[in-house]
């Protein structure tokens, strides 16, 4: 029996595709106001936009001391590595999310928070829900199709 032959490109391409589809997504938390995000990995690149603390940003590519980042809004963008925190945050990304007391839809509500607040992301669930700190130290459950950052 002969095995059909497969060109190079073909095989690399279907190794490259497998090995994305098994990468999970990287997050970070930008750590300071004002971080400067630019279209290329150089301070000397053209300046796309600032970035506010706590914003929650997808690592797509390191480049020594640069990443190539993604936010909520499905921005590229290159920043330097070292504006960026291990500290998880996540953002709204609907119009309200329920923050809720445990990981339960129908356990007690804390309040109600609005599209682009943002958590402190304490623990990732396999529930369905992420445990999240409110900057005013409220702590409770969202959905995590409610959130962007996880």
């Amino acid at each position: 029996m002969r095995l059909p032959r497969f060109s190079k490109a073909w095989v690399a391409a279907l190794l490259a595709t497998a090995a994305w589809s098994v990468q999970a997504l990287e997050f970070r938390t930008l750590a300071e106001h004002g971080t400067v995000f630019y279209d290329a990995p150089s301070a000397q690149a053209r300046k796309l936009f600032v970035g506010s603390r706590g914003m929650p940003l997808e690592v797509l590519i390191e480049n020594r001391d640069w990443l190539r980042v993604r936010d909520q809004s499905g921005a590229l963008a290159w920043v330097e590595k070292k504006a960026l925190s291990d500290k998880r945050s996540v953002v709204v990304a609907v119009s309200k999310a329920e923050v809720r007391v445990a990981a339960d839809a129908k356990s007690s509500l804390l309040f109600v928070a609005e599209k682009g607040v943002l958590f402190q992301l304490l623990e990732a669930g396999k529930t369905g829900w992420v445990k999240v700190k409110h900057r005013d130290g409220a702590v409770g459950f969202i959905r995590i199709e409610e959130v962007w950052g996880v």
